[in-house]
């Protein structure tokens, strides 16, 4: 008998961790996010991120340094899964899991594709290097207002996705199509 209420109480005190980890991911200043991509096949492409807020502080400066490499949102890392073999800017993501970083300027900016994950956003290790799969331009624009969440999405067309991201004034886009 008191092996089967030890065994209640623990189930019971799991569950309870479990949902106010739950919570407390929903209730951080930058609240996880997902943006979702389906192929014409039915395959995906699928980020989960954490969304930080500009908070009076600008991209290059506060937040995103130009020139540094910057975890793409906020908390843990930001991961990329892709059950399709894809293609961007000539170079082949295979199917799986990864962890993007991007390396922002004022007019380009570079996306990082890593093959390491699990870890933590920053900071980014030299031996994380040696795990990388690409380095991938990406197009620079503004947008149309001002974006006070950092976003991440997709245009679905013409056979492939656009990861987008957006933030304050800028949106940075790579196209991904399946291989």
């Amino acid at each position: 008998m008191i092996k089967k209420t030890a065994l209640g109480f623990l189930l019971v005190l799991t569950l309870t961790a479990l949902l106010f980890a739950q919570q407390d991911k929903n209730q951080r200043p930058s609240p996880p996010e997902q943006a979702q991509c389906k192929l014409p096949d039915g395959k995906t492409i699928t980020v989960d991120y954490s969304s930080p807020r500009l908070k009076k502080r600008h991209v290059g400066g506060e937040v995103a340094p130009f020139g540094e490499i910057w975890r793409v949102g906020a908390n843990e890392a930001t991961t990329f899964v892709t059950s399709a073999n894809l293609s961007t800017s000539g170079t082949a993501v295979p199917a799986g899991n990864y962890t993007l970083f991007a390396i922002p300027e004022q007019d380009k900016w570079t996306l990082i594709i890593s093959k390491v994950t699990g870890e933590w956003g920053i900071p980014y290790k030299d031996e994380y290097k040696s795990q990388e799969l690409a380095r991938v331009p990406m197009t620079v624009s503004k947008t149309s207002g001002p974006v006070e969440n950092f976003t991440i999405s997709f245009d679905q067309s013409g056979g492939g996705c656009t990861l987008q991201m957006s933030w304050e004034n800028t949106q940075a886009s790579a196209k991904f199509t399946e291989k």
